[in-house]
């Protein structure tokens, strides 16, 4: 069991699905005195981050 905890662990690390829990973590130590966003705002601006620019393969 503890086996497979560790392999989707490192599984959703990969994929990027633990994305949000390592910015809750890192917003907690790093920057305390202002509030986190939320789930839905933080994939919002994820994606907006990832799609805003120029996609070209030249």
């Amino acid at each position: 069991m503890k086996a497979l905890r560790a392999f989707w662990a490192w599984l959703r690390a990969v994929s990027g699905d633990d994305a949000y829990e390592r910015y809750r973590a890192h917003h907690a130590a790093a920057h305390a005195d202002c509030s986190p966003l939320d789930r839905r705002a933080f994939f919002r601006q994820r994606q907006e981050e990832a799609w805003s620019r120029v996609k070209r393969c030249c």
